[in-house]
């Protein structure tokens, strides 16, 4: 399935949605970059079985973080369940996206003039070769989510090195979610 633009969305939209604010469950910790220890930025909210899928990256010094490796501690994906309400973000730091834009899925044979922001499901269309992370509790490969833009305006993208794009993958049995992307 296609992910196309869909609009603007309100920032705590609970369908597909780049920017906002976070579902989250109660006692949630706004990440924190492990390499420059500030804010991430929340990405991408993605309602999928069996829960939701929250992306988050290190934008605080765009190139200085190594914000497209999955595991170096510069972005982080998350599956939450049960109860969710909006997050309280961190007041310093970049935390938001400009704007909040609505992900429409749409079979990939049907003709579309909105502009395509993603992909769902079936295969990564990967830039660089295949990076597929392993779950960090089972340490299987992990299963391909979604393909995101870096976003249809400036104030709605996140920066993936300048017409990079991002890869979420999941780990349903573990209930582990990866971020990465690719230039």
């Amino acid at each position: 399935m296609l992910l196309v633009h869909g609009g603007r969305a309100e920032a705590d939209d609970p369908g597909l949605r780049t920017g906002g604010v976070p579902l989250v469950p109660d006692g949630f910790v706004w990440p924190k970059c492990r390499e420059c220890g500030g804010p991430m930025l929340f990405f991408a909210h993605l309602p999928l079985e069996p829960g939701v899928i929250a992306v988050f990256l290190c934008q605080n010094n765009p190139g200085m973080c190594d914000d497209w490796d999955a595991t170096a501690g510069a972005n982080r994906a998350f599956v939450f369940r049960g109860p969710l309400s909006a997050a309280t973000v961190p007041a310093e730091g970049e935390t938001l996206l400009g704007a909040v834009t609505a992900l429409r899925p749409r079979p990939a044979d049907t003709p579309t003039e909105e502009p395509v922001l993603g992909w769902l499901g079936d295969e990564p269309h990967w830039l660089q070769g295949d990076e597929t992370p392993a779950c960090p509790s089972c340490t299987t490969r992990m299963t391909f989510t979604a393909e995101l833009e870096e976003g249809a305006e400036f104030e709605t993208s996140a920066n993936f090195g300048g017409g990079g794009l991002g890869y979420v993958f999941h780990c349903r049995p573990c209930g582990e979610a990866a971020f990465l992307w690719q230039r």
